[in-house]
């Protein structure tokens, strides 16, 4: 092995917002990464991030970023609306590339990357903390041990605070799109047959309830429920389940929140997501992802199934096949 595959990484990350600060501080504490930039549209979240960060670059120019950095790889957890730009922008730079998802906000812009994406995606990897889940990996494994599924159900429920802080948001794009991630998984890419949705809206018209069927083939149904349901009182992530039945068996995860539980004047839940990094280093999903991007890289490992371009594009799809089926009406539940 060459002394360029032993060396840490040098990776810079773009967009500083709650999951860029998360990615930032884990790759800082990684023995396999080492953080040499930060890019932010302003220049007081460079600022905020600063005393955490001591002595890492920061820049609100991303060409400026390029030019500057001896960053050979980046993460991207910028809005939404510039992700395409900004990959394209490294990708032509020849960096390799870990997206948050989505890749955009339609299909057809997500597919415009494709001639610059290797064909075994090596230089874009897709992040989806989800999949590196220790209680999901274990899942993952089980499901490979023994055998054909039958039924998936997916829960995943958010504060009712939601609708007021990011009005239009929808629970569809914005939170079951991680449980058909990790159903694709499971399915090992396999397409669905069948594709259903329905909404609950507010008095206000705003959609508060997405639920959904997916169904393949061989006759596995798999169901979602996402919202923004979650009262005050309830952990500040609101919470997720997954159960998996197949032939002779079956398992449930409860991924969040952790279950360390804290009690003052009211509960408390400090871990909502399998995410740590402080002084003494990092652990949980995060740090594990990150990993991996370190190892495509270096040529180490391919990109996993769920994290691929392809895998994004497909996910996307069936989000657009799941909108279209209400098409004929904005039905409710």
């Amino acid at each position: 092995m060459t002394q360029k595959n032993l060396a840490p990484v040098k990776v810079g990350v773009i967009g500083l917002g709650r999951f860029g600060r998360l990615h930032a501080l884990t790759l800082a504490r990684l023995a396999e990464a080492e953080l040499v930039g930060l890019v932010a549209r302003r220049q007081a979240s460079l600022d905020a991030l600063g005393p955490e960060l001591p002595g890492v670059p920061g820049w609100t120019s991303l060409e400026q970023a390029l030019a500057e950095s001896n960053a050979e790889a980046w993460v991207v957890a910028c809005t939404t609306a510039s992700h395409v730009p900004v990959v394209r922008t490294l990708l032509e730079a020849g960096k390799t590339v870990l997206l948050e998802k989505p890749i955009a906000d339609n299909l057809e812009e997500a597919r415009s990357l494709a001639p610059l994406v290797r064909p075994d995606s090596g230089n874009l990897m897709i992040g989806h903390i989800v999949l590196f889940n220790s209680e999901f990996q274990q899942l993952r494994a089980e499901a490979r041990e023994r055998g054909s599924l039958s039924y998936i159900d997916c829960v995943r429920h958010r504060p009712a605070s939601i609708i007021a802080a990011f009005p239009g948001e929808n629970p569809l794009q914005a939170v079951m799109v991680h449980d058909l991630y990790a159903v694709q998984v499971l399915v090992n890419r396999a397409e669905p047959v069948h594709f259903s949705a329905r909404f609950h809206r507010t008095s206000a018209g705003e959609v508060d309830l997405a639920v959904a069927q997916l169904q393949w083939s061989d006759g596995l149904l798999a169901s979602f429920a996402a919202s923004y349901l979650t009262p005050s009182g309830m952990p500040p992530r609101g919470f997720d389940r997954m159960e998996v039945f197949g032939t002779g068996w079956s398992a449930r995860i409860n991924p969040n929140p952790r279950p360390i539980e804290v009690w003052g004047e009211r509960a408390f839940w400090p871990m909502p997501l399998e995410i740590r990094a402080d002084a003494t280093g990092a652990t949980g999903m995060m740090a594990e992802e990150l990993r991996c991007f370190c190892r495509v890289v270096r040529g180490q490992q391919s990109v996993p199934v769920g994290a691929t371009y392809g895998d994004a594009l497909q996910v996307q799809q069936w989000m657009d096949r799941l909108a279209s089926s209400l098409a004929g009406g904005q039905t409710t539940c």
